[in-house]
């Protein structure tokens, strides 16, 4: 066994640094059973951190010592190996573009996997099932408007929207009316009342 964790040990070196481990990914290595077993033991010593069933970082070494991986680098690192969508929340994107100064308290990210908690070393990063249109143009500025919108919902969306729509970029608005017909009715109704009124 101990000749399997230095060979996974010596696996991980040799990958970029914030780059996913998985069980499936070892096999070559030894049985599933023998890689889930080095893979936790591990974990146990700190020297991958569990970010979800199977999955695992490397600790981010520097000049300072090791620390935990980001929330962010973990949620991108689930997202490549599980193959979801996994996107900031509405309150998060709401923040970000200046529609509130409330500040998210827990880290909340929509996917379009299933509902579930993920522990970051003493960090809890809750993961909820969204509908698609939510995780539509995921990684663009204009989908973090259409999730600061579902969050803020259809009393405060369009009064938002008239306030964002002179922040964005022309590019960034057309991509918006563009998906207008993937939104909800009332979302859908609000994105063209901006747009030609």
């Amino acid at each position: 066994m101990a000749r399997l964790t230095e060979q996974i040990l010596s696996h991980v070196t040799g990958l970029r640094a914030g780059a996913p481990v998985a069980a499936k990914s070892l096999l070559h290595l030894g049985t599933r059973a023998a890689v889930d077993q080095a893979l936790s033991r591990l974990a146990e010593r700190r020297q991958l951190i569990r970010v979800g069933r199977g999955v695992y970082l490397p600790p981010v070494t520097s000049r300072f010592g090791t620390r935990t991986p980001s929330v962010e680098q973990a949620v991108e690192a689930l997202a490549a190996q599980r193959g979801e969508v996994i996107v900031s929340s509405g309150a998060a994107a709401a923040n970000k573009l200046g529609l509130t100064t409330q500040v998210p308290v827990r880290s909340v990210y929509l996917t379009s996997g299933r509902t579930r908690k993920m522990s970051l070393g003493k960090q809890v990063i809750e993961l909820r099932h969204a509908p698609r249109w939510q995780l539509a143009l995921a990684h663009e500025s204009a989908g973090e408007v259409v999730r600061a919108l579902a969050w803020l919902g259809p009393e405060k969306a369009e009064a938002a929207l008239k306030t964002l729509k002179p922040k964005l970029s022309p590019a960034t608005f057309n991509e918006l009316v563009a998906i207008a017909p993937q939104l909800p009715t009332w979302l859908a109704r609000g994105v063209g009342k901006v747009a030609h009124g």
